[in-house]
């Protein structure tokens, strides 16, 4: 049976290199960050249990414990949720494959005259996807060791990169202007965003973004349940979790545990996770909806909507405010007049509490469970 091996190395041409080296010899890899504390570290590689690991000096180590994949397997990749154990998602070259011609299909990326720029956590879908989109279809690629803002432009003119992905919070910090294209990932996309910024949909069971600006890539089906759930198939799934479960129906659907509404063109609306609705009053509120009208104040940072409890309403919205400016924070006054001239009176916050930083993923989503 394949090895599967343990990339722990800084992102760069080196760690391209390692995982096509391993990739030829028949392996599948799984990319580790190697700036990760010892004690997390331990953590995930238990949870993936590869049988070697290539560190920085390049020298390929057996591991104890370890367990092999199944033929066609490509990477085994840790989910990026915030709470619980760590889980391992097994992507096959296949999917791998498929997510990254529908991709650049959808988006007429030219090999030829384009560049992928990766400057997003490798051990996360939404960067490993970068590279993996740019190594099957031919596509020149860039891989910066982490974001910087000076960098990535300085990228588009040094190297030529034309496509990157992103999170909300790195594209306010560059001019958009200067690609073709911005893949958007993560936190909810601003509103204003200019129109070469696509707002994605996916997960890491889903082999990255699937759905492109509320519209489903080619091969990708969507359905929602009678809970309003929404399941995905599409030739991008996972095969199993690590752990042999497969997490699909029958059918090869995948629940996503969010909510969602496909309306009759098509089109998706996502309300957010199915476990962060907060239920009110008996009214579901979904902070989904009601974090942007609260983001677009010029006083608010950052901003995390939860429910806690209370004794008459089971729930009251609750809004977590990282400040703009500490000396000048918002007020729960324009907090509610902001989210009620768009949605119903309830789901405007009762209650105000300010962070110095709200707790975030290393691709920028709010930790609730920190919350």
């Amino acid at each position: 049976m394949p090895d599967l091996t343990a990339l722990s190395i800084s992102p760069g041409d080196r760690f391209v290199e390692a995982l096509e080296r391993e990739w030829a010899r028949g392996a599948a890899i799984a990319p580790i960050d190697e700036m990760l504390p010892e004690a997390e570290r331990r953590l995930l590689l238990d949870a993936l249990a590869p049988t070697h690991v290539i560190e920085q000096d390049g020298e390929r180590r057996s591991l104890s414990g370890g367990r092999p994949v199944e033929p066609g397997d490509a990477v085994v990749i840790a989910t990026s949720g915030t709470t619980g154990q760590p889980k391992g998602v097994v992507l096959t070259h296949e999917a791998i494959l498929a997510s990254a011609e529908i991709t650049s299909g959808r988006l007429g990326v030219d090999p030829g005259s384009d560049r992928w720029l990766c400057c997003l956590p490798i051990s996360h879908i939404g960067g490993f996807s970068v590279i993996t989109r740019a190594l099957c279809t031919g596509t020149p690629l860039t891989v910066h060791d982490r974001f910087d803002a000076d960098d990535v432009m300085a990228s588009v003119g040094r190297d030529g990169v034309t496509h990157t992905s992103l999170v909300t919070r790195a594209l306010r910090r560059i001019d958009p202007g200067a690609f073709t294209t911005i893949l958007l990932g993560g936190a909810a996309p601003p509103a204003d965003r200019p129109g070469n910024v696509i707002a994605t949909y996916g997960s890491t069971e889903t082999g990255s973004g699937v759905v492109y600006d509320r519209r489903r890539l080619e091969g990708v089906e969507l359905r929602t349940d009678d809970s309003g759930q929404l399941w995905v198939r599409s030739p991008t799934l996972l095969r199993c979790y690590r752990d042999g479960v497969d997490p699909k129906d029958h059918d090869g659907w995948f629940p996503t545990g969010d909510a969602a509404v496909i309306d009759a063109s098509g089109d998706l609306a996502v309300a957010g996770r199915s476990a962060d609705v907060i239920v009110t009053g008996g009214e579901k509120v979904w902070p989904a909806r009601i974090e942007p009208l609260i983001a677009a104040l010029s006083s608010v940072a950052g901003v995390a909507v939860i429910g806690r409890p209370h004794p008459e309403w089971g729930h009251e919205v609750v809004a977590i405010v990282e400040p703009a400016d500490p000396s000048a924070p918002p007020t729960i006054e324009e907090i509610r007049v902001a989210v009620r001239s768009v949605l119903p009176p309830r789901w405007s916050p009762r209650r105000l509490e300010l962070v110095g930083s709200l707790p975030r993923t290393p691709l920028g989503k709010i930790r609730r469970d920190a919350l």
